[in-house]
């Protein structure tokens, strides 16, 4: 395990973590180690992750217990039990910028113990006028007005509420087992990415939102559920598919 592991939780990608795994292929920066979380995929995520040719080490480990969170915390204990002591997350429909991993590192190297990046569309699914500028609008007006609910104000914070996404962050090592990490559950129980930022928060007031660390996320559980939908799933979960299964957009 390099010093610098990238995590990427899967739930039966094997049709869009290519593009995932090329886009980390083409980074400035490979000097990493990539972990892949298989969380109980039905289909062949794990096979398309390891007969890639990455010009990096990468390792493929199971997590039988469904949920983003889950699998992401399973992949960054591994990872420090490895000797890692960076770690960097990302999903597997996104495509991080070609700089994503050396801008990472930077920002850590410069003291922040939890590095908070910017999400944008996936330029190769041609997003709209409203998928590139008015939902991603909403989200930062949504995350704006999180920053002074009362519950993200309290004394024990160190530092401001910040906007997060869980499919582009860096975290110390240290700072992850502090806090206790990412909350395991199901990606319809809540949003295990906010639950680590205010985890965070509480030890310590190295936090930044970095808007040079950029990730290219996927429009396909916008242009499934639409934008209302979309904006209250985010928004505390306050809009939920029926199922289980529908959760997971593919």
């Amino acid at each position: 395990m390099r010093p610098l592991a990238v995590i990427v939780p899967a739930y039966n990608e094997a049709a869009s973590i290519g593009a995932t795994l090329a886009a980390l292929a083409a980074q400035t920066d490979t000097d990493f180690t990539l972990v892949v979380v298989d969380n109980s995929s039905t289909d062949d995520t794990a096979g398309v992750v390891l007969g890639f040719a990455a010009p990096f080490p990468v390792e493929v480990i199971s997590e039988a217990e469904r949920g983003a969170g889950t699998a992401a915390d399973t992949g960054f204990r591994h990872a420090i039990a490895g000797g890692a002591v960076l770690l960097l997350r990302t999903d597997a429909d996104c495509r991080p910028a070609p700089d994503w991993v050396a801008t990472a590192r930077r920002h850590l190297a410069a003291g922040a113990e939890l590095v908070c990046g910017r999400s944008v569309p996936r330029r190769d699914e041609r997003p709209s006028i409203l998928e590139r500028y008015v939902f991603p609008g909403a989200v930062r007006l949504a995350a704006l007005y999180g920053r002074y609910r009362s519950d993200h104000r309290r004394a024990e914070f160190r530092t401001p509420y910040v906007l997060i996404h869980g499919h582009n962050l860096a975290v110390t090592a240290s700072l992850y087992q502090r806090c206790g990490g990412t909350a395991r559950e199901r990606l319809e129980d809540g949003s295990e990415d906010v639950t680590l930022l205010n985890r965070a928060r509480r030890h310590t007031g190295r936090i930044v939102r970095a808007e040079d660390l950029v990730v290219e996320n996927s429009l396909r559980r916008l242009r499934a559920w639409g934008a209302r939908r979309t904006l209250l799933w985010y928004w505390d979960r306050r809009w939920r598919p029926a199922t289980s299964n529908e959760v997971h957009v593919r």
